[in-house]
């Protein structure tokens, strides 16, 4: 994989911004909470939290290893959860703020059978933990906004071919870096942080509708 939080925060520093690389593993409650207090240390106050992380596993209810139904649950689920938790004293202290958290397009459900196509296969667990993330963050959304912090969930429109998407399937003697960016993903996220709760809060909003819909 390309890149570290160190450069990307240097790209960010030569761009004219400001950026903290804080290194967090989402299956270490202490490191979540480490990061979060190193943010304050830092600028003394948190006003928005991107839930981005996930992990895609291989195999079908057959064939999956129990380490790796653990590392999903741990990532997606759990770590999502004390994420929030961890960050909400500050957002309650800065008088509200936003949550955003990431998901995709395998949270939809397929629907009732019986089906005429193959199952495409996808990840065993990735589809029904960010289901999860969905009905908790609106769940949040509802018993939060009385303190103004909204919480909202933001979904790609398909496929981005990041380095960590394609991770899995890159040949790592001759590994392709013919990446996408998440340019609508960007735009999206910074855009949703700039509505009052009032307006925006509970949705699941797809990136290049927001993008389309406000001219981004």
């Amino acid at each position: 994989l390309p890149g570290t939080i160190h450069s990307v925060a240097a790209e960010i520093a030569a761009e004219g911004g400001v950026a903290l690389p804080v290194v967090l593993n989402l299956r270490d409650p202490e490191s979540i909470q480490s990061a979060v207090a190193r943010t304050l240390e830092e600028w003394g106050r948190l006003d928005i939290l991107v839930t981005n992380a996930a992990v895609f596993i291989p195999g079908d209810l057959g064939s999956v290893a129990l380490r790796h139904l653990n590392l999903s649950i741990e990532v997606n689920v759990r770590g999502r959860v004390l994420m929030m938790q961890a960050a909400l004293p500050a957002l309650l202290k800065a008088g509200g703020g936003h949550i955003i958290n990431v998901s995709g397009s395998g949270s939809a459900l397929p629907g009732p059978g019986p089906y005429s196509a193959p199952s495409p296969g996808a990840d065993v667990v990735f589809g029904p933990t960010e289901s999860f993330l969905e009905h908790f963050s609106q769940a949040q959304a509802w018993a939060l906004q009385q303190h103004n912090i909204s919480v909202n969930m933001l979904l790609p429109s398909g496929r981005i071919r990041t380095p960590g998407n394609i991770y899995a399937e890159n040949d790592p003697r001759n590994p392709t870096l013919e990446f996408e960016t998440a340019e609508d993903m960007g735009k999206a996220a910074v855009w949703i942080a700039q509505q009052p709760v009032t307006t925006l809060n509970g949705s699941i909003l797809i990136d290049a509708d927001v993008v389309r819909a406000n001219n981004l």
